[in-house]
């Protein structure tokens, strides 16, 4: 997979940030939400996939076109 950086919010250029990969689909570097709470609140999160906290601003990289 080959990612293409779409943005961040982040004035020292790191996490969190958006990415669009060339599988048509988007990455997201975050925060690993780690609080069992929160993590029990995930819907059918699969044993291979992790989740991630962004700002809402970021959002506004997900529309590329």
């Amino acid at each position: 997979m080959r990612l293409r950086f779409l943005g961040t919010d982040s004035e020292q250029g790191t996490c969190p940030a958006i990415y669009e990969s060339d599988r048509d689909t988007y990455v997201v570097q975050g925060k690993l939400i780690t609080d069992p709470a929160a993590l029990a609140d995930l819907v059918d999160l699969g044993p291979d996939e992790s989740a991630v906290e962004i700002p809402k601003a970021l959002a506004r990289f997900l529309v590329t076109e």
